[in-house]
């Protein structure tokens, strides 16, 4: 277990990408939240862990592991042990696929999950490998291939798994693909680790699904739809897996400015929705209304392409790419949010993990 500087700080993780994989960051590094203030530090006590283009980062739910991408066009998964310090838990193994930028850990413990983007030679892909008794990666399972393109030129001529998580009961798994323009249900065998289809649910064409958020009572989710740069709430059905289209909205209020959503979260009260903007460079609000997605406010990011969101003890971190900062911003009555503290250093950092 990590270190805290008194019993009420929350231990954070950051993961960022390396000279090795384009940036300038550390790969994953531990900061601490003050969830009274939001003031974000620096654990001095642990040293970052140079784990190459740590886009994403995933807990295992009883263990002192977590798990990183390492992405790339030869892609590998990392596990990273955290008991008082961070260390490599055995080496990278392979993601399956090129540019894994997405993964999770099945609320059992057994088994992880990673959506490969794939590259302009390479389909999307979603792998699943087994996990040891100490969290430790190995040998794969099962990889499927994801197939499906959409109209958006240069973003869209093949599939692009982008995100894969448990639904909230634990029954199925969804897969983004931002190039197919869909979402795939897949159930898990957890005896063997083998994935099984049970739908592919279309979105709009040229939307471009990215991540997706479940609402608390698991009949609503929520994506941010990065190439048509909306926020779209679907029905879900947790007894088959399918994703019924509802409603959309703008993801940014900003005028004349390119913009491709990336993060999305959903309040634990099930009332709002937040969304980072790329391009806008801001953290947008919406409040649920049966199942309309309503503006309620949009406040600067705390730095330049906010890309992953966390919700954390009240606050929300948010990963700022190309300015290098990570933010904390309160959450309000309302949804609203405000920044009680500038942002601190974060160079190239992509992700955020509360623990």
């Amino acid at each position: 277990m990590l270190s805290s500087p008194s019993t009420d700080a929350m231990p954070v993780l950051t993961g960022s990408y390396t000279p090795d994989s384009g940036g300038e960051g550390p790969g994953v590094a531990a900061l601490h939240l003050d969830p009274g203030t939001g003031r974000l530090t620096y654990d001095d006590e642990v040293k970052p862990l140079p784990v190459s283009g740590a886009s994403f980062l995933a807990a295992h739910p009883s263990l002192d592991v977590v798990y990183s991408t390492n992405e790339g066009e030869s892609g590998t998964v990392s596990a990273v042990s955290r008991d008082g310090a961070l260390s490599p838990l055995g080496d990278p193994v392979s993601s399956g696929g090129a540019n894994p930028c997405h993964l999770t850990v099945h609320p059992d413990g057994g088994w992880l999950l990673t959506a490969n983007y794939g590259s302009d030679t390479a389909p999307g892909t979603v792998a699943v490998h087994r996990l040891g008794p100490d969290g430790r990666l190995l040998e794969a399972t099962d990889l499927v291939v994801h197939q499906g393109s959409g109209p958006v030129t240069g973003r869209q001529e093949g599939s692009h798994a982008h995100q894969v998580l448990l639904d909230p009961a634990g029954r199925f798994v969804l897969a983004t693909d931002l190039g197919a323009d869909a979402v795939f249900t897949y159930r898990l065998d957890t005896r063997t680790g083998i994935l099984e289809r049970v739908a592919v649910n279309p979105s709009s064409p040229g939307s471009g699904p990215r991540h997706l958020a479940f609402s608390p009572y698991g009949d609503l989710m929520f994506s941010a739809d990065e190439l048509s740069s909306t926020v779209t709430c679907h029905r879900y059905d947790a007894a088959t897996g399918i994703l019924t289209p509802l409603s959309s909205v703008p993801a940014t209020a900003a005028p004349d400015v390119t913009n491709q959503p990336g993060g999305i979260v959903a309040s634990p009260c099930g009332h709002f929705v937040w969304v980072t903007n790329r391009g806008a460079d801001t953290v947008a609000a919406f409040r649920l209304t049966g199942t309309a997605l309503e503006p309620v406010g949009e406040v600067p990011a705390g730095g330049s392409w906010p890309r992953g969101l966390t919700l954390a003890a009240g606050h929300l971190l948010v990963a700022n790419q190309h300015s290098g900062t990570l933010a904390a911003l309160r959450v309000g009555d309302g949804g609203t949010l405000t920044q009680p503290h500038p942002p601190v250093s974060s160079p190239s950092v992509v992700c955020a993990l509360a623990l």
